[in-house]
């Protein structure tokens, strides 16, 4: 079983220039205050990727597991639930369902609050049909609108894998937006058929 591989990521000058430009408006009205100290909510976190040789602890985006409502989750393109999920059960059980990605479609997970220590991202993915790849965004608030950011593609085998940890560009959004920003995360399916399962935020500060 082929490894996923994370392809064509931005590299990290690119990426940190493009989200500094996009939020200058915050950084010049921050620097008229106090520094902020503000943090995410506490939230369950775990250690899905340990088996991989991952000891980060993980929190689990809003609906990530596909195995309730996607209330607040953007789909297009024929993305939807679909039967099947990853069988390692790193959720605590193995689920029923996970998200189907084919090729064009793209979803959006919830927004949720970030601050410097979410670092990185994963989640788990497989292709249903020919070899297929997955473009992987973040998409952040700020004063100016949204600011989508692409951080790497992934290609899938036809077994369930962990994708490779992705940047979520955490530290500088939260430093420019006053300690925290509101993220979310993109995927749209480039090529062939695809899904996605058990998406993670990995809050390394906590």
């Amino acid at each position: 079983m082929r490894r996923l591989l994370c392809l064509g990521s931005a590299t990290t000058g690119f990426f940190l220039t493009l989200l500094a430009s996009s939020f200058v408006v915050s950084a010049q009205a921050a620097s008229t205050t106090s520094a902020s100290t503000a943090t995410c909510p506490s939230a369950t976190l775990s250690q899905p990727f340990a088996r991989w040789g991952d000891s980060s602890s993980y929190e689990l985006v809003a609906g990530g597991s596909f195995e309730s409502s996607l209330s607040g989750w953007t789909l297009s393109g024929g993305a939807q639930k679909v039967a099947g999920s990853e069988p390692y059960g790193v959720t605590g059980t193995v689920g029923s369902f996970s998200l189907g990605l084919p090729a064009g479609a793209s979803a959006q997970s919830p927004f949720t609050c970030v601050e410097a220590g979410y670092k990185t991202f994963r989640f788990f993915a497989r292709n249903t049909g020919a070899a297929s790849k997955i473009l992987v965004q973040v998409v952040y608030q700020t004063p100016i609108g949204l600011v989508s950011v692409p951080v790497g593609g992934v290609t899938s085998s036809s077994g369930w894998q962990p994708t490779p940890a992705m940047p979520t560009g955490a530290a500088l959004a939260g430093l420019l937006m006053g300690g925290t920003a509101q993220m979310a995360l993109r995927f749209t399916a480039v090529t062939g058929n695809s899904a996605i399962d058990d998406v993670f935020v990995d809050p390394r500060m906590r």
